[in-house]
This record gives structure tokens, C-alpha cells and sequence, in this order.
């Protein structure tokens, strides 16, 4: 259930991410909520997470969802460079993150 918990608290904060964005950009009440309540779903289930797991593995694990997520979702939605190296960078932030699965 930690796992799962991790990789839920890895999608909020790839969410909250995108509201950074979305605020920076449109200004609106909606955008500020949204972004308040996935950092908060964020920490909520990092926080749970973290009664089983290790420290360094859940955070590692955590930022790494965040950082590839936030990095496909900017190219998806805001039409952010699709670069090769990118695409082959974030490839290995997520091999990183399932090795450190495979070895915890």
C-alpha cells in the first residue's frame, strides 16, 4: 500500500506542477486552488508513504514522478521541446526510479 500511496502522491505533485504553470499563466482563483490542493494531496500521501519506506527511497521516488511527469506534461499540454535528448533523459529519471523499486 506504501507503493501505491507513493506513486498517488507522485501524480498530485506532477498536478500541482502544472498549476504552477496554469496560474503563471491564466491568473484565476481555479488555478490556485487546484494547485493548493494537489501539493497537499502530494504531501498527504508522501507523508504516508513514508511510515513504511525509507526516507531517501520515497523522496528519490517521489521527485523523480514529479520531475519526468511534470517534463511529459509540459510537452503534452504547453508544447514544450520533444527533443530527443529530453525524451531520452526523462527515460532515465523513470529507469531510476523503477530500479530503485526493484532494489528497495
Amino acid at each position: 500500500m506504501a507503493w501505491a500511496s507513493l506513486i498517488v502522491a507522485g501524480i498530485f505533485e506532477m498536478l500541482g506542477v502544472s498549476m504552477i504553470n496554469k496560474l503563471h499563466r491564466d491568473r484565476n482563483l481555479q488555478a490556485l486552488i487546484l494547485l493548493i490542493i494537489s501539493f497537499s494531496a502530494s504531501f498527504l500521501f508522501l507523508a504516508y508513504a513514508m511510515r513504511s519506506l525509507p526516507m531517501g527511497i520515497s523522496y528519490a521516488i517521489w521527485t523523480g514522478i514529479g520531475a519526468a511527469g511534470g517534463a511529459i506534461l509540459g510537452m503534452i499540454l504547453y508544447g514544450e521541446s520533444k527533443e530527443w535528448k529530453r525524451i531520452m533523459f526523462i527515460t532515465m529519471i523513470l529507469g531510476a526510479v523503477i530500479g530503485l523499486k526493484l532494489v528497495s
